[in-house]
């Protein structure tokens, strides 16, 4: 499934910069022809350039979500449950080792 995600990824990127050459070949023979000034060409080329990181973006979360899904649906683990694992492990050494520290006292 990861692998359909990454290659529909990879044939958007590719489409954005086959877009993006063509926008910028576009704006360059309108400015030529005195249709756009330098500065609404370098304007609408942000825009589509800003567009396009809102859309990665997207892509980025739907991604995350997706794999998020199918973590759970097969029951692995995510970097969040071990972390929450470690310090459950973590607080029940300290109190294995407050308890074993009063055991030794007591002997004594």
């Amino acid at each position: 499934m990861s692998d359909y995600l990454k290659r529909g990824f990879l044939l958007g990127l590719g489409a954005a910069v086959s877009g993006k050459e063509k926008l910028e070949q576009k704006l360059k023979e309108l400015v030529e022809k005195n249709e756009l000034t330098q500065e609404q060409a370098k304007t609408v080329l942000e825009n589509f350039i800003e567009k396009g990181d809102t859309q990665k973006q997207k892509w980025s979360d739907k991604q995350k979500e997706q794999t998020q899904k199918l973590a759970a649906e097969y029951g692995i683990a995510t970097k969040e449950d071990i972390h929450e694992l470690k310090e459950r492990i973590h607080e029940l050494e300290m109190k294995l080792s407050n308890k074993t520290a009063e055991e030794v006292e007591e002997e004594e």
